[in-house]
């Protein structure tokens, strides 16, 4: 079913690219990789960034002395 949706979007994307205009296709393919880019950034549980933050906090004294040695 999901599969069904996606080839249902996708179909869709590529009949309005054939509208386009083309100096506008440039814009798209722009676009695209960005969101290429932006999905193949490692995502972060935020769970583990809030005790990556807490650590920081807990330890910051020593980081202090570590980094002034």
């Amino acid at each position: 079913m999901k599969t069904d949706t996606a080839e249902m979007t996708k179909e869709q994307i590529l009949q309005e690219l054939e509208q386009l205009p083309k100096p506008l296709l440039a814009k798209v393919l722009e676009f695209a990789r960005g969101l290429q880019a932006e999905a193949a950034k490692p995502q972060v549980d935020p769970e583990v960034w809030q005790a990556y933050l807490a650590s920081k906090r807990e330890r910051e004294e020593v980081y202090r002395r570590l980094a002034d040695s």
